[in-house]
């Protein structure tokens, strides 16, 4: 077998097992879980004025992060508080994007001004077309006014109370929405046998705690604190361990789904892990099999983590790979052997991507376009 050949196999070896943790492939490295309001901020609180939002999310999120870490040690579990203190919602989705999160799960507890209103919901980040959601967002976004009196400042002018402030989320696209609707669908999917059984679905709002989160996001509304039935089970401690459980078979089949997205579609592996540390790579992209050495493609990204061939980032295109170039995956498609080749396809590609521009690669790595 040639040198080079060996030498890209042992390549390849090596770098998919930095991957494998224990015994099992783990592409969700990270999750940070955010129990809604704390300190200052009750949040929501029973009519009788004796149960506080704030403090049934903390326990459910504590739990949720306990079974997290108790089945997979290797997934890093960071909480945006564990213990009763007020965190402002900017600082929550900065905890997230700093610690290069690739799941943030907001937890709260829902309350209208209808006593009759009752359920669970998951939200994920867009405008609020109906309208129908806006009291939910209003409520759970008021909590900056408690932030000091620069939280206009803070919020590039936004006023919670002002419906004309929401006119700038029909503006913003979650680049994560498909993940995140995924995660929030299987939230929902399982309090289907939960402890509240009214199932009010996934919904989209204009939360400012998802607003700059750089990775898939759902905010959990448990149920009404506002309604009799919902306030019982809410005020069961038994039930936030039930609650935490459903959300972490949630979890659990949103990581085997993504992880599974990940090796069938990023790196088009079909099989990835055997036994421990030993990874049988079956199938490749076309930057390692054995073509011309020195071709060109177009750059239509560049990250700092993996992310699923199939996200919408891609905007439905199928024929992505990416190469790593120090912390950064610069994700490309096309594989041109002339400059003038990757010119004429760059066109069409701005379309989607307008930042689109053409790259050299020479054995698998970015070199100078004039080399």
């Amino acid at each position: 077998m040639p040198l080079r050949v060996l030498l890209v196999i042992f390549s390849i070896l090596w770098v998919l097992s930095s991957h494998g943790q224990e015994h099992s492939v783990v592409q969700v490295r990270r999750v940070v879980i955010d129990p809604g309001h704390g300190g200052s901020s009750p949040g929501a609180v029973s009519p009788d004025g004796r149960v506080r939002e704030k403090d049934i999310t903390l326990s459910v999120s504590l739990k949720l992060g306990e079974m997290i870490k108790s089945k997979y040690p290797h997934i890093e579990v960071i909480y945006t508080r564990t213990r009763d203190i007020s965190v402002p919602l900017d600082r929550r989705s900065e905890i997230a994007n700093k610690n290069k999160a690739d799941l943030f799960i907001s937890i709260h507890v829902n309350a209208a001004e209808s006593r009759y209103a009752q359920g669970s919901e998951t939200f994920v980040m867009g405008p609020d077309k109906s309208g129908s959601n806006f009291e939910v967002t209003m409520l759970e976004n008021s909590v900056i006014m408690l932030e000091g009196d620069d939280y206009a400042t803070r919020y590039e002018g936004f006023n919670p109370n002002n419906p004309e402030s929401y006119i700038i989320f029909s503006l913003l696209q979650n680049a994560h929405l498909e993940q995140s609707l995924i995660m929030a669908s299987l939230v929902q999917k399982h309090f289907t046998n939960g402890p509240i059984k009214v199932n009010r679905g996934v919904k989209q709002g204009p939360f400012l705690v998802l607003w700059k989160t750089t990775m898939p996001s759902v905010l959990i509304e448990l149920g009404f604190i506002s309604n009799s039935s919902d306030l019982r089970i809410l005020n069961d401690k038994n039930n936030h361990t039930r609650f935490a459980s459903l959300i972490f078979k949630a979890f659990e089949e949103y990581k085997l789904q993504y992880d599974k997205d990940y090796y069938n579609g990023v790196i088009g592996i079909e099989s990835a892990i055997e036994n421990r540390d030993k990874i049988i790579a079956e199938d490749t992209t076309s930057a390692i099999q054995e073509k011309s050495t020195v071709h060109y493609r177009i750059q239509i990204l560049s990250l700092n983590k993996i992310i699923p061939v199939g996200s919408a980032d891609f905007k439905g295109r199928r024929d992505v790979s990416y190469i790593k170039s120090g912390s950064l995956y610069k994700y490309t498609v096309g594989e041109y052997q002339s400059q003038a080749h990757a010119r004429e396809a760059l066109e069409r590609v701005r379309r989607d991507f307008p930042q689109a521009f053409i790259i050299k690669v020479e054995r698998g790595e970015i070199v100078p376009i004039n080399r």
